[in-house]
């Protein structure tokens, strides 16, 4: 009888020669997994360290939503290569360029460049991977002014920025005096075309041209150049003086808005409100992606729920952009409401069209306060001459609101304006054109006073505006025709 002791050492051989032949397997399959698959955890069933560490070209990361396999990573690779050839072709690349690729996860057009023979080609992204990319941001690019002849912008970096102006003011940095930046984006109509151009004032437009992206869908090459005056290209856009002018495109999307009621209605509380429901908003029928900041301004703005909080953050189609809300609203009785609201800035003023201390009729009896569905409408009320008023006197401050709007805002953000001022608008609009501040604004609801038909007395007009629904109209359509979308508000 053998020994317990030889029975021991020999399944103790056993089990080391098992556990090493296990090892081996790993071993084995870890070799394939780096050299086939072009990294460490890119298979589901294998994966010894953590997705940050790579020992091969970059792969894809699941940043971009699918993982690429080694084999899409390389078609990848082989499609940039095409469009880099075409750009060489028509001499916007040369193989002296020295070429950015911006927010590239994978690195593929790096690539792609060095094989096409721009040899001096570097990427940027946030988690880097050298050599072929190194940490950077679409907004803050690791290199001095005027370091490459050329960049590049594909897989939607600039549509996916917070702040696509920063975005491309980088890249007027960064890229020298006469070169060539090349974008990649799904620029759906003319509104959107035109805020990308409004992004790269430092560049000129070379052309554009539809192609087939890496996953086949369709998106638009722009191709522009960077001036080699290029003065003030930073400048505020939206700092301009007097007069401006309404692009034509702008024109074109008011032909697209609802029909303006022409009739004056017998019942404007009812007609006017349902009205609303016709409204056909900017945001249904243009893409904003390429706006810089989105921004609310409620002119007369009273309560918070009267239409921030009931109208405009539960109705207005914003395409899940942040919106910077304004309420400006002169009467003190509303102030206290708005310190205890987020995201609010609230300017305690009257708007105007010039700095100056106004005197107001406020309007103390409650029961003389009209409200409908939480509007809170006429408290205030501009006196004309010291004996027509029947209220108390209110000294309020007044601001240029044209001016106040051409500091607060450029042409590069997207302005939505609510204005209900209580006859002022009679003002208010023609100093917004006068100093070319209409232009600023994308989208105006504004609700316009006159001697309207009184709900409690039938046959009777209210004494409270002198305007006619006529003149009402006059401005509205005055509006249209000089290109603002404007819609009539209740």
């Amino acid at each position: 009888m053998e020994p317990p002791a030889a029975k021991h050492g020999s399944l103790w051989n056993v089990l080391v020669r098992l556990f090493s032949f296990a090892v081996l397997i790993f071993a084995a399959r870890f070799a394939i997994s780096v050299t086939v698959r072009g990294g460490s955890c890119e298979s589901a069933d294998f994966c010894f360290f953590s997705e940050n560490l790579s020992f091969s070209s970059p792969s894809h990361s699941s940043h971009a939503g699918d993982p690429f396999t080694g084999r899409n990573w390389r078609r990848s690779v082989e499609h940039y290569a095409a469009i880099f050839q075409d750009l060489i072709a028509d001499g916007s690349l040369s193989p002296n360029s020295r070429a950015l690729c911006i927010d590239t996860p994978a690195g593929e057009e790096v690539l792609a460049l060095k094989e096409v023979g721009v040899v001096d080609s570097v990427g940027i992204f946030k988690k880097p991977t050298p050599p072929l990319i190194l940490h950077g941001d679409g907004r803050q690019h690791p290199f001095s002014a005027d370091s490459f002849d050329f960049e590049f912008s594909g897989n939607g970096g600039l549509e996916r920025s917070p702040r696509p102006a920063e975005f491309a003011a980088e890249i007027c940095r960064t890229l020298r005096p006469g070169g060539f930046v090349a974008v990649h984006a799904e620029v759906r109509d003319a509104y959107s075309f035109d805020s990308f151009l409004e992004l790269f004032k430092c560049c000129e437009l070379i052309r554009t041209r539809k192609i087939n992206g890496v996953d086949s869908s369709p998106v638009l090459e722009i191709l522009l150049k960077k001036k080699k005056e290029n003065s003030n290209f930073e400048m505020d856009s939206g700092n301009f003086v007097n007069k401006c002018s309404v692009p034509g495109y702008k024109r074109e999307i008011v032909k697209n808005a609802e029909a303006l009621i022409e009739v004056e209605p017998l019942k404007p509380w009812i007609i006017l409100k349902k009205n609303v429901k016709n409204l056909k908003y900017l945001t249904s029928f243009v893409d904003i992606t390429f706006k810089n900041r989105y921004v609310y301004v409620d002119v007369g703005a009273r309560s918070y729920g009267s239409s921030i909080g009931s109208w405009f953050r539960k109705q207005y189609p914003k395409q899940d952009r942040t919106f910077e809300i304004y309420a400006i609203e002169a009467d003190k009785s509303f102030h206290e409401e708005y310190r205890e609201k987020r995201g609010v800035t609230l300017l305690p003023y009257a708007a105007w069209v010039r700095n100056e201390t106004l005197f107001f009729e406020i309007t103390r009896d409650p029961s003389k306060q009209v409200t409908v569905k939480g509007r809170a409408m006429g408290r205030i009320n501009p006196v004309q001459t010291s004996s027509s008023h029947m209220g108390d006197m209110d000294k309020i401050q007044g601001f240029d609101f044209a001016e106040w709007l051409k500091s607060a805002v450029t042409k590069r953000d997207f302005v939505v304006v609510k204005m209900d001022v209580e006859g002022t608008e009679f003002h208010l609009i023609p100093r917004l054109i006068q100093t070319g501040a209409i232009c600023l604004i994308d989208e105006l609801f504004l609700e316009c006073h006159y001697n309207r038909w009184q709900r409690c007395c039938p046959g009777q007009r209210s004494a409270k505006y002198n305007k006619t629904f006529s003149q009402c109209l006059n401005l509205f359509t005055s509006l249209r025709s000089y290109g603002v979308l404007v819609h009539q508000w209740w």
